[in-house]
């Protein structure tokens, strides 16, 4: 039987550790394709929640460095973040940033 990592608070749905990996995985192939590499720093700015978890992971996974903000973040935060790249379902947050490539929950998924 497959363990439940985490339930999302958002839609009570569970998290098992083989849909964990995959999504893992897609997710490090995702972030590759919008050129993360190791050592980069990328904010991650969703809610606490299973798009969080796989997001830090694969970011982790790929030896950049996870920059996760309190959500939801002020424009400030974002502002003030040495990161050109953003995890987030909020992409406006971007502007007047630092911030080049923004990618969505939804993206990491596939």
């Amino acid at each position: 039987m497959d363990r439940v990592v985490c339930v999302d608070p958002g839609t009570g749905l569970p998290l098992t550790e083989a849909q964990f990996d995959a999504r893992t995985v897609a997710a490090v192939l995702r972030l590759r394709k919008r050129g993360v590499r190791e050592g980069d720093a990328v904010l991650i700015c969703l809610p606490t929640g299973t798009d969080l978890l796989v997001a830090a992971n694969a970011v982790i996974a790929l030896g950049a460095v996870a920059m996760p903000l309190a959500y939801p973040p002020s424009p400030e935060a974002v502002r003030g973040a040495a990161a050109r790249v953003m995890i987030s379902d909020r992409p406006e947050l971007a502007e007047e940033s630092r911030v080049r490539v923004v990618v969505g929950p939804q993206e990491l998924a596939g």
